[in-house]
């Protein structure tokens, strides 16, 4: 690969609840120089709801020398609510000098109006049910026609004041038209089974760089094989404090494992980019009692400690080792050292 690196959340909104309720500007740099210096990342894809944190995270990442992915991540905003809010962020990409902008993620899921559902949880379950009702498959029929119309008027309003390159972080069941981007881009939970291999050839038919904008797994045992629904029904929210919901085993190692199986899916099929999802998962913090160990429901490398201090991983470990010894990033595709 070109180039490795990690999501960092400012937090975004699902269902309406912040998943970085406090955001500390000391914090913010801090990680971030962990992210350069301890995890050795070429990359990091700067992701949340609110431009100004965007900015400010991605202003230290362009300082600790890092190619910055600037993600605006918004949940529940409608086709005319996007266009706007897309172009304000793309404003403040070009005044930070991100190096690439990712015009949304899985908007058929997090925006308005695309899929059936009150909100972008209800969309998730609706899809991932395995028995979708006439409503959601109708619905999903439509979503290539509907989503490629508006990431063209996304792409071409980022393009009108953003020069760097752009993309967007697709899921896999999104069938897209990469005309408009310079690069293709998914959600890349999956394995090393022939089948998921086959996937990332398909997407790099369209002749330019691919980069997994997503992989990872949360911390329990059997997370992997779940991807990127492996948080998903683990924790009960609506207990008081929250806990698990059932008997889940903590299991650094396979998280760990599962980080270095995929960077070398991703080297041998040609990726050219590749975010682990993510650093730290700020709402589930880690406790010695596994009923409570809101942390084995986190993709994080980092655990969130009970005084909200960060502990490192078995995958922040494997990150660093397999992030130090790999080759150093390369310029973006099709420029020179200067960024021409």
């Amino acid at each position: 690969m070109r180039a490795r690196g990690i999501t960092y959340d400012t937090g975004f909104t699902p269902g309406g609840k912040s998943s970085r309720p406090v955001f500390d500007a000391d914090a913010v740099r801090r990680e971030i120089r962990i992210i350069a210096d301890e995890l050795h990342c070429d990359a990091v894809r700067i992701t949340g709801g609110d431009p100004g944190r965007l900015a400010l995270a991605a202003r230290h990442a362009a300082d600790a020398g890092l190619e910055v992915w600037f993600s605006p991540f918004p949940c529940e905003l409608s086709a005319e609510e996007l266009l706007p809010y897309f172009a304000y962020c793309a404003d403040r990409a070009e005044e930070v000098g991100a190096d690439v902008f990712v015009a949304g993620c899985e908007l058929s899921l997090f925006a308005a109006g695309i899929l059936p559902g009150e909100d972008s949880l209800a969309r998730i379950e609706a899809l991932i049910s395995g028995a979708p009702d006439e409503t959601t498959l109708a619905a999903l029929a439509e979503v290539p026609a509907r989503l490629n119309s508006l990431l063209s008027d996304i792409a071409a309003t980022v393009r009108s004041r953003f020069r760097g390159k752009i993309t967007y972080a697709s899921g896999t069941w999104e069938q897209i038209d990469w005309a408009p981007f310079d690069i293709v881009s998914a959600d890349a939970y999956g394995d090393a089974s022939d089948a998921f291999r086959q996937g990332l050839r398909e997407y790099l038919r369209y002749g330019k760089p691919l980069a997994a904008t997503e992989f990872g797994s949360c911390t329990y045992r059997g997370a992997a094989a779940r991807g990127g629904i492996g948080w998903w029904g683990v924790v009960d929210h609506d207990a008081d404090p929250p806990r698990l919901d059932g008997d889940h085993i903590r299991d650094e190692d396979e998280q760990a494992c599962y980080l270095r199986q995929q960077l070398d899916v991703f080297n041998e099929e040609g990726v050219d980019t590749a975010f682990w999802f993510t650093f730290a998962g700020y709402t589930y913090p880690h406790h010695e009692d596994p009923r409570f160990d809101l942390d084995m429901a986190s993709y994080g490398v980092c655990k969130v400690m009970p005084d909200g201090s960060l502990a490192p991983k078995r995958s922040f470990h494997a990150m660093a080792e397999a992030y130090r010894t790999a080759t150093s990033a390369l310029p973006l595709p099709g420029e020179d050292n200067l960024g021409h």
